[in-house]
């Protein structure tokens, strides 16, 4: 979640840097919508995220819509947002690892590993060890456990902190004892 935030928060302090007063607007509703969607009020998010892409599309705002679709259960519309965020910056790595993981999520594993090492090339992402994690839970899913113990040790080693990888290579070295 602190990632999303400080996505949101760089994104903003570099909008709100410009003269253009429809890119400050822009950049205003987007950190509305943040904070509807981070308090539960998912109606609220979307329209303020389609201000914010009326006034200035960006890949960020795109990709952040996509994901309040997607805690709507709205996975074809969370993908559709994803893909117009590539288009607008296919090196911002979020909407790759996303798709992915909606993909897990619709049970079409197999489809997501091609996002998911999209996500681990983008040139523009802070959050690598999310899609090293996906990519885990694919090939666990595939039985390549040891593959997937790797994964989730590299998701370790982008974020030392990361609770669901530790977790997911607990149970995988139980499953391999």
């Amino acid at each position: 979640m602190n990632d999303a935030r400080d996505n949101c928060e760089h994104l903003c302090e570099h909008l709100e840097t410009t003269d253009d007063l429809a890119v400050r607007e822009a950049a205003r509703y987007f950190q509305a919508a943040y904070q509807r969607q981070m308090e539960g009020n998912l109606d609220e998010a979307i329209q303020l995220y389609e201000r914010s892409i009326a006034l200035h599309p960006t890949a960020e705002a795109h990709t952040f819509l996509g994901w309040t679709y997607s805690f709507l259960g709205d996975l074809d519309r969370a993908i559709a947002e994803c893909l117009q965020a590539i288009e607008l910056d296919p090196d911002f790595g979020n909407p790759y690892n996303d798709i992915g993981a909606y993909l897990i999520e619709r049970g079409d594993p197999l489809s997501s590993a091609l996002w998911l090492k999209r996500a681990m090339k983008a040139r523009r992402y802070e959050c690598y060890f999310y899609p090293h994690f996906n990519y885990g839970r694919v090939l666990e899913w595939q039985g390549r456990w040891l593959d997937a113990m790797q994964e989730y040790t590299t998701a370790l080693a982008y974020n030392p902190d990361y609770a669901l990888a530790k977790k997911a290579i607990r149970q995988l070295q139980c499953r391999l004892n």
